[in-house]
């Protein structure tokens, strides 16, 4: 649910739906989400989707895409701007108290919090700067972002090009459980996995319960 405060700026963002440049709405939407934007893209994709099914897989291409790029641009804010601009930027967010359980949630799961944040409705702009500020390793938080993206944004396109507009009251009603199940069994993996890379490689990090406390 939006807050009032951020309605008007939800309905400015819905209306370039009907734009005549929506491709390139959805684009910016998608890039600056991932980064900085406090509404998400999900809504206009799938109200594109509905409008001409036929380029639903296009209009999930672009979204991904643009995502990603804006996760970079997320990345760099923390990488090298976290102190001049990440700070103000989460604090207008309304994010500063979550930075720290974020910090401690990336040490833990690293590139699995990432596709978590990607492809549910954590806000994906908390894990890219952290993953900037934390210094994670380029590549890994590419193929992270990117797949987490995949997952949630071509998953509607698809449903919508074999489907068409009528699948929307099943997306509507089911894909966010179904997406959210999807990457618990990821994650489950990926933790299964540092698990036992810690168990045969040695000691794993020491706990974040100090970090989440502050």
């Amino acid at each position: 649910m939006i807050m009032k405060p951020l309605r008007g700026l939800y309905n400015w963002t819905m209306d370039k739906a009907a734009h005549p440049h929506a491709q390139g709405w959805l684009a910016f939407f998608c890039f600056v989400e991932a980064s900085f934007f406090p509404i998400p893209p999900h809504p206009l994709l799938g109200l594109m989707c509905l409008a001409e099914p036929k380029k639903a897989v296009r209009f999930a291409a672009i979204a991904t895409l643009s995502s990603v790029a804006g996760a970079l641009f997320g990345y760099a804010i923390g990488w090298g701007l976290y102190d001049t601009v990440g700070k103000q930027m989460l604090e207008m967010l309304g994010l500063t108290a979550s930075f720290p359980a974020a910090q401690c949630t990336f040490k833990e799961y690293g590139v699995a919090a990432v596709i978590f944040a990607a492809a549910t409705p954590v806000p994906f702009k908390l894990l890219t700067i952290t993953a900037g500020f934390m210094e994670m390793a380029l590549l890994p938080f590419i193929l992270a972002s990117l797949a987490g993206r995949v997952l949630i944004f071509m998953t509607v396109g698809i449903l919508f090009r074999v489907f068409g507009a009528p699948i929307k009251r099943v997306i509507d009603e089911y894909l966010g459980t179904v997406t959210t199940l999807f990457v618990v069994l990821v994650v489950g993996g990926f933790v299964a996995l540092t698990q036992l890379a810690s168990d045969e490689g040695g000691t794993p990090e020491a706990s974040c319960t100090a970090a989440s406390a502050t």
